[in-house]
């Protein structure tokens, strides 16, 4: 499919989605919106994806809204208004949910929804130039459809302080907070994005699913009786499973499990982001 405002290719069973709107520093409208929810669906729908990178043309990774389409959304009527905010929503949800894991790819500034975009993948690396910067309170608007992500990266008393003074701050200090899951020299972010994938792909691909799955469900919640009994229930299902079987197997046997084909057996799956213009700063 051809999209407008990105750039989406597959690349080593690697799905990678480039928001491509560089010299508007990648904000999002509502074209932007809809056509990422399509090709991350896609994407996620495609066996031959195991997982999927997040990244930003340019200088840019996403310096959030496109004020003149949020200025147009705000004089609509309230029901067009809510609808358009409910699309914005329907994305983060959709990265949030996916079944492949995702990773943010971070240079350059990183602001309001972009930081949305960034909490909403299972891990983000950003190189050490990058800005972050929760922006809402200044523009009188709050960062509530991104708000349920960026609270559970970085934690309420973090949120606290970065939703109401709406401040710059660096990557250094999103690491620190636990917004983005690893910090790199620019010229190294591929090469640290390529080892992660390497590792990603040794997994199984249902098991991850159900990964994800069951962190949302345990995520924030008290360990219950039941809790303590599902949790039984699924590593039982999850060992009788046929991926599960063949995991358990091709572990003794020494052997790569079948979702990796019969390639030699290594420590790690060399897997590589392609070298072009875009992802550079």
């Amino acid at each position: 499919m051809k999209y407008q405002t990105l750039l989406v290719e597959i690349k080593h069973s690697i799905g990678i989605v480039w928001m491509n709107r560089p010299k508007l520093h990648n904000v999002f409208d509502e074209t932007m919106i809809s056509e990422l929810i399509e090709a991350m669906r896609t994407l996620n729908d495609d066996p031959a994806v195991r997982a999927v990178v997040l990244a930003g043309v340019g200088s840019s990774f996403c310096a959030g809204a496109d004020l003149k389409w949020m200025q147009r959304m705000a004089g609509c009527p309230f029901e067009q208004n809510h609808a358009d905010a409910m699309n914005f929503a329907t994305l983060l949800h959709t990265i949030d949910t996916l079944k492949k894991p995702t990773i943010a790819r971070v240079h350059g500034p990183a602001f309001a929804g972009g930081v949305g975009l960034v909490a909403a993948c299972d891990i983000a690396v950003t190189a050490y130039e990058a800005e972050f910067c929760l922006s809402e309170v200044r523009l009188g608007l709050i960062p509530s459809t991104i708000g349920p992500y960026v609270v559970r990266a970085m934690g309420e008393r973090a949120a606290r302080r970065y939703f109401l003074s709406a401040e710059l701050f660096t990557a250094a200090e999103a690491y620190r907070i636990g917004l983005v899951s690893d910090i790199t020299p620019p010229g190294e972010l591929d090469t640290r994005i390529n080892e992660l994938l390497g590792q990603l792909i040794q997994g199984g691909p249902v098991a991850q699913a159900l990964s994800k799955e069951w962190i949302r469900t345990v995520a924030a919640v008290p360990v219950t009786p039941d809790m303590i009994k599902e949790s039984a229930t699924l590593l039982a299902t999850a060992r009788a499973s046929k991926e599960g079987r063949e995991g358990i197997r091709s572990g003794l046997e020494k052997r790569m499990p079948a979702w990796l084909g019969k390639k030699k057996k290594t420590a790690t799956k060399k897997v590589t982001m392609p070298k072009t213009k875009r992802n550079k700063k």
